[in-house]
Formats: C-alpha cells, sequence, structure tokens
C-alpha cells in the first residue's frame, strides 16, 4: 500500500471515483474507511472533495459502521433486511463520493461522477441482492458466509487496483459490470423476490421468509 501514488491525474481520480461508487453497493462503510484511512495515512492523495473522509470523526463513524456490518452481513436473513434498509443509502452515497471525488465545486464533472457513481452502486447493489436473495434459500450458511468474505475482499482489491493500476482497474470494472448484469438476468426471478420483500418490509410487514 505504501506504493500507492497521488491521486494528483486525471486518470487516478475518475478510477478512485468508479471504485468507491462500485464498492458502496456493497460495503458502503468499507468503501468510506479504505479511502479515509489511507488518505489519513498518507498512502493517497485524496481529491479535495474527499478530503473530508479523512477527518477522525467520520474514521470513527465509519469503522464502527464498517465493524456493524460486517457481522450483519454473514447472518442469513439479517442480510437481506439489512441490504432492504441500505437501498436507499448506498445509491446515493456512491453518487455522493463519486461526485465529490470528480468535482466538489458543483462542476459538470460532478454531475458526471454522480451519474457514474450511482449507476455503479446500483448495479452491484442490484447484484448483492439477487444473489443473497438466491443463496439464503438454502439451508446451510456457509454459502452466504463464503460470499460475504469474498464481497470483503472485493471491496478492498477494487479500491486498491483503482489507486495503483487504473488502466487494468477500468477493465476489471467492465468485466465485473458485464458479469453483474449477466447475474441479474439469470437470477431475475430472485430479484422480483427481493423487490417484494422490500415492499413488504416499507409497509411495516415482516420480510418474506423465502428470502
Amino acid at each position: 500500500m505504501t506504493n500507492i501514488p497521488a491521486l494528483m491525474d486525471p486518470q487516478h481520480v475518475l478510477a478512485l471515483a468508479a471504485a468507491l461508487g462500485w464498492a458502496s453497493g456493497f460495503r458502503l462503510y468499507a468503501a468510506v474507511f479504505l479511502a479515509g484511512g489511507a488518505g489519513w495515512l498518507g498512502w493517497i492523495d485524496l481529491p479535495p472533495g474527499l478530503h473530508i473522509l479523512q477527518h477522525p470523526a467520520v474514521l470513527a463513524a465509519s469503522g464502527f459502521m464498517l465493524f456493524v456490518e460486517f457481522f450483519a452481513d454473514k447472518i442469513p436473513y439479517v442480510d437481506t433486511m439489512w441490504d432492504a434498509v441500505h437501498t436507499f443509502i448506498r445509491i446515493p452515497a456512491g453518487a455522493g463520493l463519486a461526485a465529490a471525488a470528480m468535482g466538489a465545486d458543483g462542476s459538470a464533472m460532478a454531475w458526471v461522477g454522480a451519474l457514474l457513481g450511482g449507476s455503479l452502486a446500483a448495479t452491484s447493489h442490484a447484484t448483492k441482492m439477487t444473489t443473497r436473495a438466491a443463496l439464503n434459500t438454502s439451508p446451510e450458511p456457509f454459502s452466504n458466509w463464503s460470499m460475504s468474505l469474498f464481497e470483503d475482499g472485493l471491496v478492498v482489491f477494487m479500491v486498491w487496483l483503482s489507486a495503483t493500476h487504473p488502466a487494468v482497474f477500468t477493465i476489471v470494472l467492465v468485466v465485473s459490470v458485464v458479469l453483474a448484469i449477466v447475474l441479474l438476468i439469470v437470477l431475475f426471478k430472485f430479484l422480483r423476490t427481493v423487490v417484494r420483500g422490500i415492499r413488504s418490509f416499507l409497509a411495516g410487514h415482516p420480510m418474506p421468509r423465502e428470502l
């Protein structure tokens, strides 16, 4: 991590914005904590719009929520409820992080970042929820745990790759998005189940057990 270059050129900034958007759909608090921690330690030079992530209060809050989410995401059905609530948090947060990375002054690039980050966060979040809906139909918990740990590692890897090798990151991101779309198509019926579950949850009813 100590060899990560300063994020000063547009290529690195764009890669970081995309990484934070994509990672927010899986692990928002991990993305915030990793970026802020790396900036606070001097491993990367964060864009001005993301300097707030280095603040000790933000690091403490994101670190605490990261700790809570790590365990909540490992419990079948609890992970589904957690994801349902975070549908309204991860996507706008991903858009906001990407916008802040690309243009803190509200310029056109900030809007580009918001659209990029929000779209990537929505895609990764939908893929995560759909995959979990499928895995939660299995009586054993090991597949759920394995997928959760894989997501943990994926977020760390994508944020790191965006800072060290932005060109390689772009290729990996494109492949990841294509795979996510294919997975969503294959598991479309589970996505419909997830949507029904979210509506039921918002209406004050228990989440359907088939999730």
